[in-house]
C-alpha cells in the first residue's frame, strides 16, 4: 500500500444508490446489475486507452450509510450519461489480482480490516474511494484518507 496525492478527475457513467448491508444479500445488491448494464450497454463505446473505474461518492455517512456506486470511465464516448468527479486529494492505494468479482471484493475486505485496527494512523476521508480496473485481472482500489 501507498499513498498517493490526485487532482480531480471528471468521468461519466452510470450509478446507483445503495448501502453495505444491501449489498450482502443477493436479493437486494445492486452493484452486481450495475456492472452487467455498464458491460452490456457502455463498454462498445469506450475509446482506445480508456480507463474503468467504479467511483463510491455522496456518502451519507461512513461504511454504514447509504452511497451512491458509479460504473464509469475517463473517456466514455455515449451521450446521456451522468458526469461525476473523482475528487482531489490523498488517497491509500491499495492493489489486487485474481479472477473479478472475487477479486474486488476480496481487496474490500482489506480495507475493511486495515481501518479497523487500532493502530492505524490513518481515517477514511468518505469523500470519494474509486476501484481503477488495469484488465481484466488486476484491480487498485483506492480509498481517500485523512491523518488522525
Amino acid at each position: 500500500m501507498n499513498i498517493v496525492n490526485l487532482d480531480n478527475m471528471d468521468v461519466k457513467g452510470i450509478s446507483i444508490r445503495t448501502d453495505n448491508s444491501s449489498e450482502m444479500s443477493p436479493s437486494t445488491a445492486k452493484i452486481g446489475a450495475l456492472w452487467q448494464q455498464f458491460y452490456e450497454q457502455l463498454a462498445s463505446n469506450l475509446t482506445q486507452g480508456s480507463n474503468v473505474f467504479g467511483l463510491y461518492t455522496h456518502y451519507e455517512s461512513d461504511h454504514m450509510g447509504r452511497f451512491d456506486v458509479v460504473a464509469c470511465s475517463d473517456k466514455l464516448t455515449a451521450g446521456d450519461l451522468a458526469s461525476f468527479q473523482i475528487q482531489s486529494g490523498e488517497y491509500l492505494v491499495f492493489k489486487g489480482t485474481g479472477e473479478m468479482p472475487q477479486a474486488i471484493i476480496d481487496l474490500w475486505g482489506e480495507v475493511w480490516e486495515y481501518f479497523d485496527n487500532n493502530t492505524c494512523q490513518l481515517k477514511r476521508a468518505y469523500t470519494t474511494d474509486f476501484e481503477h480496473y488495469i484488465n481484466e485481472n488486476e484491480v487498485e482500489l483506492f480509498i481517500s484518507v485523512k491523518h488522525g
